[in-house]
């Protein structure tokens, strides 16, 4: 069941003239800021806004005629989901697609725009995953695994010859793990190819199954949490992807949720690039766990961009505030005129813009005679935040930042 590179060959003839050669562009702000020269693989202008494409339609276009009648039955959490609607419907073959009642609606919306009866089942993957089978059982569908299946990981591996291509010397590559579909093939066609490149595996730190079952040497099943990187939240790492990290993956690092949102929006101000949590982990790896590589050609692969838009502003405002480039602060004033104003004034003049103002007298922490304020500032960066807050205490406001 182990897949080879000539499955990889032959899945990227598969693929041509369906998924799209997405550009491999050089990035000079994550190169300046890891030491190495970064190339991002830009997979979130693939056609669906991932990569799943590739291994799902590789897999339907394998199928026997009889099975195509029955038509396709898949689990997820939203990529693989749209890259088998479409898939199935050029082929015009019926899908049915399991997602996590908690899905982006985002990803929902897509998968049935693209031809999928979508049903919500369970709050994470494998919930949806036991459904799917049960579904399976009963209808006689071929079920298109996610990740743990040959042709699928043939079909991902395709990203790799495209790397290869673009960048011959290229000395890193970074990809996210989920299941280890993407990781497992474009480690065979990288290491039959060129031995010598490093592989390295991301994963969040809030579900670190395939780190933690590489570091034991055995398949591990991790509860884990939630995590903004929804599309690597998987519990169990498929068995067949399990042994292809094992043999080929040179390391796999973990993320936090802070580091992941903080990669989304680095790479929306500086990249222009549009990436879902699971897209953005690599780039957070580069930039917080990979300071052993020093100016090496790395090529990160930004598997994909289906972000939901309100997660998305969420995600902003909290790197924003991490960054100190957007502040929460309330302070007590006395309850009369022109005390608010010279508030106000004192902010204006330090530079920073107001962006929301509440003015309150009726809650139980305030004393009669005085009203409560709740400023939301946009600042350049933490130094002019903490000058504002030091700013505020030699004038005699207690400060108090949320």
């Amino acid at each position: 069941m182990m897949i080879t590179l000539a499955d990889v060959q032959k899945a990227a003839k598969t693929l041509e003239g369906v998924a799209y050669k997405t550009g491999l562009v050089y990035n000079t702000t994550l190169s300046e800021m890891s030491g190495n020269h970064v190339y991002l693989k830009m997979e979130n202008l693939q056609r669906t806004g991932s990569f799943k494409l590739r291994g799902a339609y590789n897999k339907i276009a394998g199928l026997r005629q009889e099975e195509k009648d029955k038509g396709v039955i898949a689990s997820s959490a939203g990529n693989h989901a749209q890259g088998v609607a479409l898939a199935a419907t050029v082929f015009g073959i019926r899908s049915t697609i399991v997602m996590p009642k908690h899905a982006p609606l985002s990803k929902i919306t897509a998968t049935r725009q693209y031809g999928a009866d979508v049903v919500l089942h369970g709050d994470i993957y494998d919930q949806a995953y036991e459904e799917a089978k049960r579904i399976q059982a009963e209808t006689g569908a071929t079920f298109i695994h996610p990740f743990n299946d040959p042709q699928v990981m043939a079909g991902q591996g395709t990203i790799a010859l495209e790397i290869l291509a673009d960048l011959p010397d290229v000395e890193v590559v970074v990809v996210p793990i989920g299941g280890g579909g993407l990781i497992a093939g474009i480690a065979v066609a990288l290491k039959s190819l060129r031995p010598g490149v490093k592989i390295i595996g991301v994963q969040a730190k809030n579900m670190p199954s395939m780190a933690e079952s590489a570091a034991r040497g055995k398949l591990i099943t991790v509860d884990g949490t939630p995590t903004i990187a929804d599309g690597i939240a998987v519990k169990t790492p498929g068995e067949l992807t399990f042994e292809i990290v094992r043999r080929y993956v040179d390391d796999v690092v973990t993320v936090d949720e802070d580091e992941i949102a903080g990669a989304i929006l680095l790479l929306l101000e500086r990249a222009k690039a549009v990436a879902e949590g699971a897209g953005a982990a690599p780039v957070a790896a580069v930039l917080h766990r990979l300071s052993g590589y020093q100016n090496r050609k790395m090529a990160v692969v930004l598997s994909g961009g289906n972000i939901d838009v309100n997660f998305l502003s969420r995600t902003i405002d909290k790197g924003l505030v991490k960054n100190g480039r957007k502040i929460f602060l309330h302070t007590i004033i006395p309850d009369k005129p022109g005390t608010l104003w010279r508030l106000l004034q004192l902010i204006a003049g330090s530079g920073a813009n107001v962006l929301a103002v509440t003015h309150s007298r009726e809650t139980l922490d305030v004393p009669l005679g005085s009203a409560r304020v709740e400023l939301e500032l946009e600042t350049a960066d933490a130094d002019q935040a903490r000058a504002i807050r030091e700013l505020l205490e030699e004038h005699c406001y207690r400060v108090q930042l949320q």
